[in-house]
């Protein structure tokens, strides 16, 4: 056991005395080296001192070897340690039984120890010789490409001799030259004379090009103040016009409001005088009843889904499946990317509140909601909306003081069942239903639907819906007078309605305003380039109704795309692109946006994110442009158009807004979205 230790501490003093020689080596290189990179010597030292560090190289090589080998034994001394430990883990077995070897094996303990941190310093050595071999390989590499710049330094020289040949050839021509110089000065003054004639004439003819500028830009000012007026002068008479008719319609209604105004008057004097003991009248609950009676009756939509069987479940893309293979039955011809994006603006309703299918009349725009329902098994109530219409009254319904009664309309009926968080006795906890305002730009979109968009926008999260205090201000309250005590019923219109408009675009529709196009996805239907016929089905199968729950299931968050690097770009180009068109936006159409890429289907290669961008430039983009003087607005124009082909992929886009800008040119001068065909 003593002779083993003794071999190892006479190898542990020789790797010592090698490492330090191996020290003292490199350091008197390093000397060497320095004194010798003198970057000016001439060529043939330079040569020398190179064949010398390869020498040198060659030593290290040689004495790296050598290392090597001790390292080796440094790998038997290893081998020893670890056979050394096995006889320690026996001997601290033996400790417990053999007080007299504790001595011995604390010794031996030490032994180990010292032969460790030996072998950790060679280690460390080893890896500072590799680093100093590495330094001295790079001052090889630095030589050799000095070397290479005396070649090339030597190849420019020649050329400079060359040049300077030349030079002085051209030295020589240059006196030659200087004859014809003094030659050259004389008509060059006789030329001077004249261009000072010439600048006269210049100077006249650049004042009346200025004259003819100022001419034009006060006439093409005078054009747009005309334009200007000519739309102020429309805009008042159609207000004026609409002032008539509305003045027309409160002429033939005030001796009717009168009348409920009276009764309304008797009705609430009745109240008061009846305050006191109201709360103990045992009729009040049958006098809310009567009043809420009609409120409370099934709507035909709403029985008719009632009777649906429930869906199985299925994935998204099954589901859009079904939607396509109803409307080829139907025979309806809709591009598969207008299928997706008004899927897809039906599953951000969080953000963007409902979807508005834009065109001239005959093209589809309510039949693609009615399927799509049908196809999904979505419960389905259009609203056609009245020339009249001037206030959320007209949407939900009113209380009529002669009957004592509320008279709702049929969307209030379906919104109240649909609600479960306000009407306990709801049957439809997970059902879907989607209401579409026909032709909502027969009247005045903010008179009837301005308060109801609000409410949609206040609505807090899917998750947080059944916090009251958080959809308070979410919630609709419907005028019904009320005995003293209770409230008046409330309707929250929650994530289980979508919301969809039509607008035809004639002569007869208002324009929507600019709050609705803030928060809706509009799809406008382009005029087609060619009629289509389809063969309709004879039987289209009956609707199955789909689970609440399985439509959230297919809504995504939005921070799986947001910090996607095109979607960042894109959304950066947008706002570039809005703020020079004028139309800048906020925070809240951004995060429609990024919604509604998230939302986007995915497909058989993944998320997909260029038609969804580019879906989002046509839906909230375009439509904001309306009314702009193109030829004010050619360069950001063209950046849009470079923008949605390059970088989106969409040609067909790209080509329907340069022509919806060669039209306004082409006419009025002011643009007008005219859609796109796929």
């Amino acid at each position: 056991m003593l002779t083993s230790n003794t071999l190892i501490f006479l190898l542990l003093g020789i790797g010592l005395f090698g490492l330090i020689g191996i020290q003292l080596f490199f350091a008197i290189f390093h000397d060497r080296v320095v004194s010798a990179a003198g970057p000016q010597r001439a060529l043939e030292a330079l040569l020398v001192d190179i064949d010398s560090k390869r020498d040198l190289l060659r030593d290290v090589e040689t004495e790296l070897a050598e290392r090597r080998k001790r390292l080796e034994n440094i790998a038997d001394i290893q081998a020893e340690y670890d056979a050394t430990k096995r006889q320690l883990d026996e001997l601290k077995l033996e400790w417990s039984l053999q007080d007299e070897k504790r001595a011995e094996i604390r010794k031996l303990t030490v032994e180990m120890e010292t032969a460790l941190a030996a072998k950790a310093t060679v280690d460390a050595d080893l890896a500072t010789a590799r680093l100093d071999l590495e330094a001295v390989q790079d001052r090889i590499v630095a030589a050799e490409r000095m070397f290479a710049q005396i070649e090339l330094m030597k190849s420019e020289l020649a050329e400079l001799e060359r040049q300077i040949t030349a030079l002085r050839e051209e030295k020589r021509d240059l006196a030659d030259s200087e004859a014809r110089l003094e030659e050259v000065n004389q008509s060059l003054a006789e030329s001077e004379r004249e261009l000072a004639h010439l600048s006269g004439r210049v100077e006249a003819a650049r004042g009346e090009f200025e004259l003819m500028r100022e001419q034009q830009a006060a006439e093409r000012a005078a054009a747009v103040e005309a334009r200007s007026e000519l739309a102020n002068v429309a805009a008042k008479l159609a207000a004026a016009q609409e002032q008539i008719s509305s003045a027309e319609r409160s002429v033939v209604s005030l001796e009717d409001r009168r009348a409920a105004l009276l009764a309304k008057l008797a009705h609430l004097e009745e109240l008061a005088g009846n305050s006191a003991d109201a709360g103990a009248d045992p009729d009040v609950s049958k006098q809310v009843d009567e009043r809420l009676k009609e409120l409370s009756l099934l709507p035909p939509v709403l029985s008719g889904l009632k009777e649906w069987k429930d869906r199985a479940p299925e994935n998204e893309a099954d589901a859009l499946k079904h939607v396509g293979d109803r409307l080829k039955a139907s025979g309806l011809d809709y591009p598969d990317r207008v299928v997706r994006a008004f899927h897809t603006a039906m599953k951000v309703n969080e953000t963007a509140q409902m979807a508005v299918l834009a065109g001239i009349s005959g093209t589809g725009k309510s039949q693609l909601p009615r399927q799509y329902a049908a196809a999904m098994g979505i419960g389905f109530l259009q609203v056609p909306v009245q020339p009249r219409w001037d206030s959320p009254q007209d949407l939900m319904g009113f209380y009529n003081y002669i009957e004592k009664r509320f008279r709702p309309t049929d969307m209030a009926r379906a919104l109240y069942q649909l609600d479960f968080l306000n009407n306990p006795k709801s049957e439809f906890q997970d059902r879907m239903l989607m209401v579409l305002l026909d032709e909502m730009n027969l009247a005045r979109v903010e008179y009837y639907f301005s308060d109801f968009l609000s409410r949609l926008e206040s609505r807090p999260s899917a998750k947080n819906v059944e916090k009251a205090e958080l959809r308070k201000d979410a919630e609709i309250e419907l005028e019904i007078p009320m005995p003293k005590g209770r409230e008046a019923p409330r309707i929250f219109p929650g994530y289980n309605l979508l919301f969809a408009g039509t607008m035809n675009e004639d002569e007869s529709t208002q324009s929507l305003s600019d709050k609705v196009v803030d928060r809706a996805n509009v799809l406008r239907f382009a005029a087609p380039k060619k009629l289509k016929t389809a063969t309709v089905s004879e039987k289209l199968p009956t609707p199955e109704a789909l689970s609440a729950k399985r439509w959230s299931s297919w809504v995504r968050d939005s921070k799986a795309v947001e910090e996607k690097p095109l979607v960042q770009s894109s959304l950066n180009t947008m706002i570039e692109l809005m703020s020079a068109f004028k139309r800048p936006f906020g925070h809240r159409l951004g995060k429609a946006i990024v919604a509604y890429v998230a939302n986007y289907p995915l497909s058989d290669r993944g998320q997909v994110l260029h038609a969804p961008l580019a879906d989002q430039v046509e839906m909230r983009l375009l439509p904001k442009l309306r009314g702009l003087e193109v030829h004010s607005f050619d360069d950001p124009f063209s950046k849009l158009r470079d923008f949605v082909a390059r970088d989106l992929e969409d040609e067909a886009l790209a080509q329907a807004i340069e022509d919806s800008r060669q039209a306004a040119q082409d006419g009025s001068g002011q643009f007008v979205w005219n859609g796109v065909i796929r």
